[in-house]
């Protein structure tokens, strides 16, 4: 393999393609690092004192996670063949869990394919629809009940921007992408979904190509029918799937008990409620710092923001056909 220039890469930027130099990611330098170096040991030995152990995929993501970037686990001689400069590239762990560089390209290459070859030159809207705690928890476990709901939620959304045009579901057709979000602004565990929305229908139209029509920004009652709506039908889903119980007063999941020796339900439960997993802390509700904003400024997008039954719908955030950098910046969210 060869370089140009022997100590510059290109990087996607604003106009394109630049070249930038080249710097030798030190994960080891970073708190996440040594965060999870020092701490990970501990978590395992305090769970063996309980009996419990982590899932093998789970031991591989941190084994893998601590040798990525660092070159005594392997890495990429670089030489340039005009000037024979070389370079040392250490190998990277490309897993998918939570290391931040593997994470960070996977999410770079994503948003600039979505924006430069799947989204059209329309309007886009982002769709962000969080679940209550319990459902959560759910989707962690059983992870194959997000496909249905997913559709669900799709379903809906669709439907109503299609009508919303004065067109029916045979005359008209949108489009979106999903990109699952798994962790909140605290790390902690969060399943919820960003839909990016075409902010419009195409109309379908005999022998033509089809033409877009753009349609207002939904206002916060249609947000409240919506959630609404989305709530129930989750609710029946999963209660047709077996994994929901509910009467005319309450809901509650019917989950089949994990072995004792597995600690992931702890933990992930822990993680959903803002808990100490572990430790002499065990169940403590974990310390948070919260940002307030100041009461002169009110934040506009809560004027697109509906909740129901635990859910929580926002539609605050979009972007013109025209600004191709807001629609990559969406499309990393």
């Amino acid at each position: 393999m060869a370089i140009q220039g022997g100590s510059a890469m290109q990087l996607r930027g604003r106009q394109g393609f630049v070249s930038t130099p080249y710097e030798r990611h030190q994960p080891e330098q970073t708190l996440l690092y040594q965060l999870v170096e020092k701490h990970y040991p501990v978590l395992v030995a305090q769970l063996a004192q309980q009996g419990k152990s982590l899932p093998d995929h789970v031991h591989r993501e941190f084994d893998s996670f601590l040798k990525c970037g660092r070159l005594e686990h392997g890495f990429l001689r670089v030489r340039c063949d005009k000037c024979h400069f070389e370079r040392l590239v250490a190998f990277s762990c490309k897993k998918r869990g939570f290391c931040p560089s593997c994470g960070a390209r996977r999410m770079a290459e994503t948003a600039a394919l979505l924006a430069d070859e799947v989204f059209p030159d329309v309007p886009l809207r982002q769709w962000v629809i969080s679940f209550p705690f319990p459902l959560r928890y759910l989707f962690a476990a059983h992870p194959q009940a997000i496909g249905k709901v997913l559709g669900i939620v799709y379903r809906a959304i669709s439907t109503h921007l299609i009508h919303k045009a004065g067109l029916s579901l045979q005359d008209g057709a949108t489009g979106a992408v999903t990109l699952i979000q798994r962790f909140g602004s605290a790390l902690n565990l969060n399943i919820h979904f960003h839909i990016l929305f075409l902010d419009g229908v195409y109309v379908r139209r005999d022998n033509r190509p089809p033409r877009f029509r753009r349609v207002k920004a939904p206002d916060k009652s249609e947000l409240e029918e919506l959630v609404q709506l989305i709530s129930q039908r989750v609710g029946r889903c999963l209660e047709r799937q077996g994994l929901l119980e509910q009467d005319t007063e309450s809901a509650w999941l019917d989950l089949e008990l994990a072995e004792d020796a597995d600690a992931m339900p702890q933990i992930l439960g822990s993680s959903i409620s803002y808990r100490i997993a572990v430790g002499p802390q065990q169940g403590r509700k974990a310390f948070m710092i919260r940002t307030i904003r100041p009461l002169d400024r009110p934040d506009p997008g809560l004027e697109r923001v509906a909740r129901a039954n635990g859910f929580s719908l926002h539609a605050g955030v979009s972007c013109e056909g025209n600004q191709k950098d807001k629609r990559e910046r969406l499309c990393t969210r």
